[in-house]
């Protein structure tokens, strides 16, 4: 039954926000109560999950969302993101923008949180998109689709590194086999931008015109000056994840720790890393003016616009810890372990995790504990077997993002997309990406 009130819920979700336009931030606070009552949770946990949904949510994105709007803020105000916009334009073409931004999204997620890398990509794509004249739709999504796939898929993903741990796959292997099948399942999955999603125009930035484009160009600084708020926090985030996952700098240890490694690891927390990435956003204006800094300068209006997300992302996350502290993940587990079929198994398990929570790591650590005891029953013996059972959970954990992901919001409310709109092509998109993934890590199963 509460896979039943789950589907109940998300067609509740789409009628009040995409017919009856109630704000997504009272409509999920309002759906997340009502199923966790439902499901048959007491109440007194269906408040404790509502109060640590929000928390944990906006405790671990929040301050990278505000800090990731202001660089946003200044990079546009400044004109710096439309001169690297011109840069890639004359690298790329027009007709490449879509693919592009999908491949940046792949490299730059791998270290970096989907939701940290398309708040720091965010401006590049708008802009990108303004100056080539296309549509937000298709750049925004691929550039997600981008970020999904190595988050998913290729360590050191915290994700795949777990699940890798659990199954007791070579790691080595997981990545020999993760990046070239996360990297065609993506390519392929541009057709589904191209021929689809670039099919429905969003305009990058209503509020400017080409003349003031041009404008802000001549005031603008140099493409190298302007990526450096993008691409330091980027490389500082870098350094963190390889100390701690390929250098064995275990963050619980920390204070016996170098003091050189300390520090690397300090500036490597994501929203350290985008503080550092806003300090050197004020070095982008031909002159800082504190008016910037004021309420009604570039930084207030950037945190009104960052307030909506806030809350719808928050709100987000109290429905995908109900759906969690519910059992839901558990039930779906079980179920459908019974079932033998073959690959198929641990994706279908994990898709349905991921579906039916939000969380694509808690669905890979969900899966591989799942799978893990069973591995020997199933036939997945060898080294090569395991590692192509965590890509599997991998290209399993990318579907379907939908309202109870914090990523969804993010996208969305970022990229002027409405809820019907995100289902269309978010929904649709992480589906596309994550079947065609699994598709391949078959054939390459049964190939070798």
């Amino acid at each position: 039954m509460i896979v039943i009130y789950l589907l109940l819920s998300i067609v509740l979700i789409i009628l009040l926000t995409a017919k009856w336009k109630v704000h997504p931030f009272i409509v999920l606070l309002l759906v997340a109560i009502l199923y966790g009552i439902v499901s048959g949770m007491e109440l007194n946990q269906v408040i404790a999950s509502v109060n640590k949904g929000f928390g944990n949510t906006l405790g671990g994105i929040g301050m990278i969302i505000i800090l990731g709007v202001i660089i946003g803020a200044f990079l546009e105000h400044s004109g710096g993101a439309y001169t690297l916009a011109e840069k890639v334009l004359k690298l790329t073409g027009k007709s490449r923008i879509p693919g592009a931004m999908s491949l940046i999204g792949w490299v730059v997620s791998i270290p970096v949180f989907a939701d940290s890398g398309f708040m720091l990509l965010s401006p590049l794509s708008k802009s990108l998109t303004k100056r080539a004249g296309i549509t937000l739709s298709g750049t925004a999504v691929a550039l997600a689709l981008g970020l999904i796939a190595s988050h998913t898929m290729v360590p050191p993903t915290p994700g795949p590194i777990a699940a890798a741990h659990y199954i007791g796959a070579d790691l080595g292997l997981v990545m020999l086999f993760g990046i070239p099948i996360s990297l065609a399942a993506l390519m392929l999955s541009q057709l589904f931008v191209k021929k689809y999603v670039s099919k429905t125009y969003i305009d990058p930035d209503p509020e400017i015109t080409e003349k003031e484009v041009a404008n802000l160009v001549k005031e603008a600084p140099g493409a190298f000056k302007s990526v450096i708020p993008i691409i330091v926090p980027i490389l500082l985030i870098i350094i963190k994840s390889l100390l701690t996952t390929i250098g064995g700098y275990e963050p619980d240890e920390f204070e016996s720790h170098p003091t050189l490694i300390k520090a690397l690891v300090f500036v490597g927390e994501p929203f350290i890393a985008l503080l550092i990435g806003c300090l050197l956003s004020l070095t982008l204006p031909k002159k800082l003016d504190l008016d910037m800094l004021s309420t009604s300068g570039w930084i207030g209006k950037a945190l009104i616009s960052a307030s909506s997300i806030l809350l719808i992302t928050g709100a987000g996350g109290i429905f995908g810890q109900v759906l969690r502290d519910s059992g839901i993940a558990t039930v779906l587990g079980d179920s459908l372990s019974q079932w033998n079929l073959s690959l198929w198994l641990p994706f279908i398990i994990a898709a349905a995790i991921k579906t039916a929570q939000g969380s694509s790591t808690v669905a890979l650590i969900t899966a591989a504990t799942i799978i893990a005891p069973m591995m020997g029953d199933l036939g997945f013996v060898t080294e090569l077997q395991k590692a192509m059972v965590v890509i599997a959970i991998g290209a399993g954990s990318a579907v379907v993002v939908h309202a109870n992901d914090s990523f969804f919001w993010v996208v969305t409310r970022m990229s002027g997309m409405n809820v019907n709109l995100g289902y269309r092509f978010m929904s649709l998109g992480s589906f596309v990406l994550g079947t065609i993934a699994a598709i391949l890590a078959f054939l390459v199963y049964q190939f070798l």
